[in-house]
């Protein structure tokens, strides 16, 4: 595997990770494999894109401005500013997920380009017949935006960034499990719906909590998230119990790995953290929530759709849960409100799980290192369909 030198590389920025959050890594290119001839010594980095003048052009519709590398590299960039998505026209648009943008803009802007790296701008098999393309970047978990499927069709490998999140994730989970064992939710309701304040030097017994090291946390996947997470509550004294379908390949330290049903059976924390599958869609069912001890807790910061949650207003209604902390819900028509937000034993958060600037910065670094290890002649790290790679292999292969 290898680029073209010049290699034309578009960055497309969105609301969620805008341009500016790629400054520092495109500063990284810099003596990062390139000979000294990153984007430093071509000026366009120095100060910043926006400095640089970079993004002021670089607006929705697919106006570019490029720079020349030194000759390595050409950089163009694409703003999306809008939180909105053009309805799909073609069955390739039709089969990608959670995207920002208009398809006919990226394939406007993505002509004569050599390497792709997006965010959330959809990238259909229309964007990618729209330019030689040699690299796509998702910098991502999941590249849901992107057809895979007619990448590998056309011979491109797909390079998404899977775990960036996982810290953000990891520190959120904790947050929730320390909020929900010290009766924080209920507390602060308390006071907003009328209840009294510095009235009397017993103030409180209504919320006992618990303490960490009293308690037992059941993780419920260990992936990069779980993992995070495992490290963290061990730290604060909690005893970790772990299942996951697919035992991870080394031990987790300090975790304990039981059987699904053994692990709600003990844990006085249940947290989710499992990978979304067509098997385990609304995993947490009423029969589930029925094998948690109870006042047991609960926490998602995972996918929506491993919960049946009319099953889990149930058990919170019924007072076999103590309670529970969502970071993600299922839609409701418009106009609707979610019935889990009413509930005062149930704390919720707009899915801000993985919304830190550190996940931004390390989404974009992990991107443009794909770029570097091209550039220098090496196969990037997390091609999701690595088959592209084995083709190309034997491609070159002498017969």
């Amino acid at each position: 595997m290898s680029l073209p030198q010049p290699a034309r590389v578009l960055v497309v920025g969105d609301p969620y990770m805008p341009l500016s959050a790629y400054d520092d890594a495109l500063a990284g290119l810099d003596g990062a494999g390139l000979d000294g001839a990153g984007l430093v010594g071509a000026g366009l980095v120095g100060a910043g894109l926006v400095g640089a003048g970079l993004v002021g052009a670089g607006l929705v519709g697919g106006s570019l401005v490029g720079g020349s590398l030194d000759g390595k590299v050409e950089l163009s960039t694409m703003q999306i500013d809008e939180v909105a998505f053009a309805p799909p026209r073609t069955d390739s648009e039709r089969g990608l997920r959670e995207y920002v943008g208009d398809p006919a803009e990226i394939v406007r802007a993505v002509a004569g380009h050599d390497v792709l790296i997006v965010h959330g701008a959809p990238v259909s098999a229309e964007v990618l017949g729209a330019a030689p393309l040699r690299l796509v970047c998702c910098a991502r978990g999941g590249p849901v935006n992107v057809d895979v499927a007619a990448a590998t069709g056309r011979g491109i490998p797909v390079v998404n960034t899977p775990g960036k999140n996982a810290e953000a994730v990891a520190e959120l989970t904790i947050a929730f499990a320390l909020l929900l064992i010290r009766m924080v939710p209920r507390a602060s309701r308390h006071l907003l719906e009328g209840g009294g304040f510095a009235e009397s030097v017993f103030e409180g017994r209504e919320f006992f909590g618990r303490e960490a090291p009293s308690l037992t946390m059941g993780l419920v996947g260990l992936g990069h998230v779980g993992r995070e997470v495992a490290r963290r509550a061990r730290a604060l004294g909690f005893t970790v119990v772990g299942y996951d379908p697919q035992p991870p390949p080394a031990a987790v330290p300090g975790v304990e790995m039981v059987s699904l049903d053994r692990l709600l059976a003990r844990s006085d924390i249940v947290s989710v953290h499992a990978r979304l599958t067509p098997e385990n869609r609304q995993m947490f069912s009423r029969e589930r929530f029925a094998q948690m001890r109870p006042g047991a807790y609960f926490i998602n910061t995972a996918r929506e759709s491993l919960v049946d949650e009319p099953a889990l207003a149930q058990a919170l209604e019924q007072g076999l849960l103590g309670g529970a902390a969502l970071d993600v819900l299922e839609r409701t028509p418009p106009g609707e409100r979610h019935p889990l937000l009413s509930m005062p034993n149930v704390f919720i958060t707009p899915h801000i799980g993985g919304a830190t600037a550190e996940t931004l910065a390390r989404g974009a670094r992990r991107a443009v290192t794909a770029v570097t290890d091209l550039l220098a002649g090496r196969v990037p790290a997390n091609v999701v369909n690595p088959e592209v790679l084995r083709f190309q292999a034997a491609e070159s292969t002498p017969a």
